[in-house]
């Protein structure tokens, strides 16, 4: 049984203040759930803090990002024994915003994701398809590219710590969501090609989560999906009652 992983996807928000108090509120309110792995993501500026708070705590901490060089002249970036020099234990990497705004390729996704590993970072890689790619029926063309892309030259061991993030890009901050056979079908999808690449134990021991508009309302309903392991949480992880309501359900 995929112990479930739900994700806070805190993008650009939350000055210093605002993220020791929402950590805060999520960790107060939450010190006994035992049966879902709690992810936070606050942006680079707050990680340390987030993590004191958390401390202690069953409440894990994800860094936004990272760049596959271990130093160097990257103005702006950030390394992976960075993240892990102040207690970050996961990574979101290949979300669609870094693929549409910052030109994120599937190849430097695979980059990153080797990076994370040799620190000894969870990789939440995410995938997904456009409206456009959608409608043109393109769906399992462009999350078979995208898998394959970002699990080459991954060994069995590793594949099996990372998480996978399905996020149709049509359903993230638009309030548009999959139904719940939309998402299961997708889910489904990127099992047998684990299941392809790897083998069927890896596939059934890789969590897979559902991002695009997940909220209290309807995360009972994706998540009793059996392919669906959790979700990463963008909106509704900004406010702690909201984030707590998808744990509860």
């Amino acid at each position: 049984m995929r112990k479930r992983i739900i994700a806070g996807n805190w993008k650009m928000n939350k000055t210093l203040d605002e993220a020791i108090d929402l950590a805060r509120a999520i960790k107060d309110k939450a010190a006994d759930v035992q049966n879902v792995d709690m992810i936070l993501c606050p942006p680079f500026t707050n990680l340390s803090s987030v993590v004191d708070v958390v401390k202690g705590t069953s409440i894990g901490v994800g860094a936004q990002n990272l760049h596959w060089e271990a130093k160097g002249a990257f103005t702006g970036e950030i390394s992976a024994d960075m993240l892990r020099s102040v207690g970050c234990q996961y990574v979101i990497i290949g979300h669609s915003e870094r693929r549409q705004y910052f030109g994120e390729t599937d190849e430097t996704v695979n980059k990153r994701i080797k990076a994370a590993l040799a620190a000894g970072l969870v990789p939440i890689v995410c995938v997904g398809e456009t409206l456009e790619e959608r409608e043109a029926d393109k769906t399992q063309e462009v999350v078979e590219t995208q898998i394959t892309g970002a699990y080459r030259d991954i060994s069995s061991n590793d594949a099996e710590n990372m998480v996978v993030a399905y996020e149709p890009v049509w359903a993230i901050g638009t309030g548009k969501v999959a139904t719940p056979q939309q998402a299961q079908e997708v889910h489904a999808y990127i099992r047998s090609l684990l299941k392809t690449v790897y083998s069927e134990k890896v596939a059934e021991t890789v969590r897979i989560q559902y991002g695009g508009s997940m909220k209290p309302g309807n995360a009972a309903e994706l998540l009793a999906n059996p392919d669906v392991d959790g979700g990463l949480i963008g909106g509704a992880s900004l406010d702690a009652d909201s984030f707590l309501g998808i744990i509860n359900a």
